[in-house]
């Protein structure tokens, strides 16, 4: 692999997808054509900031800081998707942007890029919210999805330092649809568990991007963290699946990921900690440790032989 996405011929188009009349962003990243033998990878992010700034984050000097840069760069067609209330898709409808929302916006989005490109499946990473999104995904539509990513994933919230400090805040979250969040919320996200694991340039970086969006978040996610849990039933996760949970994540407490790691029925699957992360992976100081984990598990080659 070359040493920078400015070494690759990396293109970038935005689309626009209509359901029942909102109207949703996504953005795609490829090299030369979209017409790959890769994969096409769809990218579904969390509670707290929109796609562009989560999968396709620009550094100076820091290499490949896109995701989607550097899948791109290895022959993958690559998306995402602002959900509803995020970025730049449609934020005027009285909801919360919930769980089961967001699951359908990715359905929506999911049909726009097969009729598209022709592909018939997808390599699917989500992270924290977008987990739980990605996951309920692959509940309504396992014929769509050929591997799943699910990272900073929470299932029953049992031992989650993160959640139980924000259950405290539940009748403020139930009272509103949205949430104001700034550049110190951006901050606060990627020092909360583990301060030291995110360069500050990076941060600064994220902060602005997000912030340039967005000055406020919706809910829906939260409520559903603090109150609803849990959303997902592993055993109609039928797809390979991997679990990503960063060293030092207080989303999602370690043995309740291993519960739900046990009872997912495909057993192609791996349970993966990642060293030296906290909770936003790709901006971590350890991103390529991260982006390797993850392509691992997406070219990995199917079993030869499997029980029917």
């Amino acid at each position: 692999m070359k040493e920078s996405a400015a070494d690759y011929n990396i293109m970038g188009e935005e689309h626009w997808v209509d359901k029942n009349g909102v109207k949703l962003f996504l953005w795609e990243k490829y090299v030369d054509n979209p017409d790959t033998k890769r994969g096409t990878v769809l990218f579904v992010h969390g509670s707290s900031m929109a796609s562009q700034a989560t999968f396709d984050l620009q550094v100076p000097g820091r290499p490949f800081s896109s995701v989607m840069d550097w899948f791109a760069a290895l022959g993958f067609d690559t998306w995402c998707v602002d959900l509803e209330g995020y970025g730049r898709s449609d934020k005027d409808r009285e909801i919360n942007c919930d769980t089961a929302n967001g699951a359908s916006d990715l359905a929506v989005a999911s049909a726009y890029i097969q009729s598209l490109r022709n592909n018939e499946k997808f390599l699917v990473y989500g992270i924290a919210g977008g987990a739980l999104r990605a996951a309920m995904f692959a509940e309504n539509h396992p014929d769509r999805i050929s591997r799943l990513a699910l990272d900073a994933f929470v299932w029953t919230g049992v031992g989650s330092p993160t959640l139980a400090e924000r259950q405290k805040k539940l009748p403020q979250f139930m009272s509103s649809n949205r949430r104001a969040f700034d550049r110190d919320g951006v901050y606060s996200l990627l020092n909360r568990d583990q301060p030291g694991t995110a360069d500050d340039i990076v941060i600064e970086a994220l902060s602005k991007a997000v912030t340039e969006l967005d000055d406020s978040m919706p809910n829906g996610t939260f409520i559903d963290m603090c109150s609803k849990l849990p959303l997902i039933k592993p055993e109609k996760i039928l797809c390979p699946t991997i679990i990503m949970r960063g060293e030092f994540d207080g989303i999602a407490h370690i043995d309740d990921l291993i519960k739900f790691f046990a009872a997912l029925p495909n057993n192609d699957k791996q349970f993966s900690v990642m060293a030296g992360v906290s909770h936003a992976s790709f901006q971590q100081k350890n991103y390529l440790l991260v982006y390797t984990i993850l392509y691992d598990f997406f070219s990995r080659p199917e079993p030869l032989y499997k029980i029917t």
